[in-house]
């Protein structure tokens, strides 16, 4: 499991970094089942991203940073461990247009505050709902 883990980062990293030196025509990074469960420092550089997938990894916590991208259009944090949302910074971000927390084990609060302060799409499983197994 940690050489996994440590494979995972590793992949990530070179990712991450490719992404920021090829420049800001970068549109799209993808980093879906890495084992993650944080972001790499570097993903605050890519100010002209436009899409974020991050499913199936191991977010506990939403990733922050993510609300300071001017950019961003679209968040995937499907199949994650996530509870709360920082409803208020992702009604606030200028572009988005969408994000898919499906899978997540969100708390009721957030359930109940999103919808009337966003006006973007995100899709939520019903409460309780478990991801299929692969």
């Amino acid at each position: 499991m940690l050489k996994k883990m440590g494979e995972a980062v590793a992949r990530v990293a070179r990712k991450v970094n490719e992404t920021v030196e090829s420049g800001s025509d970068t549109l799209e990074l993808r980093l879906e089942g890495n084992f993650l469960h944080r972001l790499p420092s570097e993903v605050s550089a890519l100010q002209h991203l436009k899409a974020i997938d991050l499913s199936r990894n191991q977010f506990q916590d939403f990733p922050e940073p993510l609300t300071a991208l001017p950019a961003l259009e679209t968040i995937n944090l499907e199949e994650n461990e996530i509870v709360d949302v920082p409803v208020e910074k992702l009604a606030a971000m200028p572009a988005l247009r969408s994000i898919n927390l499906r899978f997540n084990p969100l708390n009721a609060e957030v359930r109940v505050i999103a919808p009337p302060l966003i006006k973007f799409d995100m899709l939520m499983s019903p409460e309780g709902e478990r991801a299929p197994l692969p």
